[in-house]
């Protein structure tokens, strides 16, 4: 059996911040004033100054002495510096998979998820079909077994987030490419092919990549 507990109500004041940073709705270098957000949602001041810590720790803000907490920048080092870790960390998720299903149903987490990026393909939902990519990774948490790399990517996942709904409309007519690439991951899980794993997770990120920073470019 598994236990969560509720997120802590600095957790989801963290959260609250985020979203409204990855819509855009907090613009890069706007400033985060503690007293506003304690007034804004009626909590204490500590909550709120530990939210700000937990988004630091995300990259979505930085807090500089003197200066307070600044939503970051957004460029293109920062995002390919950011593409190049993930595709690292997706590669480590499918190897773990694919060295680890011991029988064919242990793969239907992904295969649901499949169903669900399809279904989003069909209707253009595009924040569910982003949604949907990043729980491929947290399907393949157990395979992987590795709480440090489970909290580096549950960390970046805020800025990948962030970078990813940027590039949201230029990703309607790249859909069925990112379909057709995990139908492609599938086969190769299930034949417990890493090198075609490595192939296929590095297009994955680099088409990725290259949205983001064609996006940021127009923005």
């Amino acid at each position: 059996m598994t236990f969560k507990a509720p997120d802590s109500l600095a957790e989801q004041i963290a959260h609250h911040l985020a979203e409204r940073i990855i819509r855009g709705e907090l613009k890069p270098g706007e400033r985060i004033q503690e007293q506003k957000v304690t007034l804004a949602l009626n909590v204490s001041r500590g909550s709120v100054r530990e939210a700000l810590l937990i988004l630091e720790r995300r990259h979505l803000i930085a807090i500089l002495p003197r200066r307070g907490a600044h939503v970051t920048e957004l460029t293109p080092h920062k995002v390919q510096s950011l593409c190049t870790l993930m595709s690292e960390m997706y590669i480590l998720l499918g190897n773990a998979v694919a060295q680890r299903w011991a029988v064919q149903a242990d793969l239907g987490p992904f295969l649901q998820i499949q169903q669900r990026l399809i279904a989003s393909y069909e209707r253009q939902d595009i924040s569910a079909f982003v949604d949907d990519s990043f729980n491929v990774m947290r399907a393949a948490y157990p395979f992987a077994d590795n709480p440090y790399l489970q909290e580096t990517v549950e960390n970046l996942h805020p800025a990948m987030s962030r970078a990813y709904y940027l590039a949201l409309e230029q990703r309607k007519a790249e859909m069925s490419e990112f379909l057709a690439l995990f139908a492609q991951l599938l086969e190769a899980v299930l034949a417990r092919d890493l090198p075609q794993i490595r192939v296929v997770l590095s297009q994955y990120a680099q088409r990725s990549c290259d949205l983001v920073l064609s996006a940021l470019t127009v923005a």
